[in-house]
């Protein structure tokens, strides 16, 4: 079967909108997905940013808010600004990498996107990692293992992956060794997906 990575950061909104609609399209497309949560913030520090494009350029991130009202609505996806921006996602990236890639992964990360993005809960707090966790059917056993001292170590792993595969920005899709960067390259990437 034809295979599409998926890489986002939980505080990237528009990874939020991949997220809520990749299933579907993928399904249709005859594509699997792999889930590939990880951070942003060690990448954007490379470059040379303390915080998001988006807070670091006013005209930006005025563009960016209305856009997200425009595309949530477009594609029927809830939306609530969350109440800071970017949200700490470290906790929920660290638990998200002790979960093994079955159905349950992409239920935990849906359900860490909406209480983000939808719901204004704090992300980077453990009850609501907690919570998330259980919507998925899982127990705390990610959330106390990343929670260990020796928690980081898959994490560190995916953001090095990242740098090697030149992300830089998420939503990325990685198809056949090939980069798509945005929501807006989904398509092209199920399609490529199927391209010898």
């Amino acid at each position: 079967m034809a295979e599409l990575e998926f890489w986002f950061d939980f505080a990237s909104p528009y990874a939020y909108l991949a997220a809520e609609t990749i299933g579907p399209a993928a399904l249709e497309a005859g594509v699997a997905v792999r889930w590939k949560p990880f951070l942003l913030g060690p990448i954007f520090q490379e470059q040379g940013w303390r915080d998001s494009p988006f807070n670091l350029f006013p005209a930006k991130g005025r563009y960016f808010w209305r856009d997200l009202q425009r595309e949530t609505r477009r594609l029927g996806v809830p939306w609530q600004r969350p109440a800071r921006f970017p949200f700490n996602s470290v906790l929920a990236t660290k638990t998200a990498t002790w979960i093994e890639p079955d159905e349950r992964l992409p239920a935990y990360c849906q359900a860490l996107f909406r209480a983000g993005f939808a719901e204004r809960r704090d992300p980077a707090t453990p009850t609501v990692v907690s919570a998330c966790l259980r919507a998925a059917g899982l127990d705390d056993g990610p959330l106390e293992r990343a929670l260990a001292e020796d928690g980081g170590q898959r994490l560190r792993a995916d953001i090095n992956r990242a740098r090697e595969l030149d992300i830089f920005g998420a939503p990325s899709f990685v198809v056949k060794g090939e980069l798509y960067w945005g929501n807006e390259r989904l398509a092209a990437a199920l399609e490529r997906a199927w391209v010898d």
